[in-house]
């Protein structure tokens, strides 16, 4: 018999992406974001598979119990990224807790030479943008929406979800969030 439940999930694990460079990308994400290198895994086969293919898989925290980690894998063809999707829609987005980190974070990344857009207003939260050097898109996003904000969001997201399906067209259901500013 099967099985009927779903199982209860506790959250993300981690989200694993790849790297060029093991030691650039901790170096990145530890001083100019500030995260902990937890540990690495290698291994000269892939676990998994058994598939030969040695590997260094490093794990940062990324606070809130969450880990972001990175595979290098040297003997495979040179990384690249899916160039049908835009630059902006595959990114990784960070918390922070209030507008002024955000705003040091802005100014920490740019005396590193790291180009940063925004802070961009998105009604309930502001984000900056850059890329690591892996060239993966990353966020970091103040969350400033009230519980009130969010449950009229909650409440129109499957009416939204049902327009767009309909018309391939923005659903105007929470057009005040762009009139907050």
């Amino acid at each position: 018999m099967v099985a009927t439940t779903i199982p209860r999930l506790g959250g993300i694990h981690h989200v694993a992406y790849r790297c060029r460079d093991a030691r650039e990308t901790v170096n990145f994400y530890r001083e100019a974001l500030g995260m902990d290198f937890q540990l690495a895994i290698a291994e000269d086969r892939v676990p998994s598979t058994g598939a030969p293919d040695p590997y260094m898989h490093v794990f940062l925290d990324c606070g809130g119990g969450n880990v972001i980690a990175f595979f290098e894998l040297p003997h495979s063809p040179e990384m690249g990224r899916d160039e049908a999707t835009p630059a902006w829609v595959q990114h990784i987005a960070f918390k922070v807790a209030s507008e002024a980190d955000l705003l040091a974070a802005k100014a920490r990344l740019e005396a590193r030479e790291v180009e940063v857009l925004g802070p961009v207003h998105h009604g309930i939260f502001k984000s900056i943008y850059f890329f690591d050097p892996n060239g993966h898109r990353l966020e970091l996003a103040w969350a400033f929406g009230t519980a009130q904000q969010m449950r009229a969001l909650h409440d129109v997201a499957d009416a939204m979800l049902e327009e767009w399906s309909r018309t391939r067209r923005a659903p105007r259901h929470a057009a005040w969030l762009h009139e907050v500013k």
